[in-house]
């Protein structure tokens, strides 16, 4: 099953902030990564301790996406991206 990726605004202003490399890196990461499995736990992928504000963590080389899936819509919604 193929998920539909989503992105908050404030996600976005925070991906626009980081250098062009930086926003490539985390673009392709998540394209690849959270398309097809994003709730399955891998070395980049984990699943966060209960908490207000995401479920899941995406780790790409020093940056941090976290983000919640939506099973029932098949939807990815990004909420939070920067530095470790």
């Amino acid at each position: 099953m193929t998920f539909r990726i989503s992105i908050t605004d404030e996600a976005h202003s925070q991906l626009q902030d980081l250098p062009a490399r930086d926003q490539r890196i985390v673009e392709a990461a998540v394209t690849a990564r959270l398309r097809e499995c994003p709730a399955v736990p891998t070395q980049a992928i984990r699943r966060l301790r209960p908490n207000p504000l995401a479920e899941f963590e995406l780790r790409v080389r020093d940056l941090r996406v976290l983000y919640n899936v939506e099973q029932e819509s098949s939807e990815v919604v990004l909420l939070i991206i920067g530095r470790k």
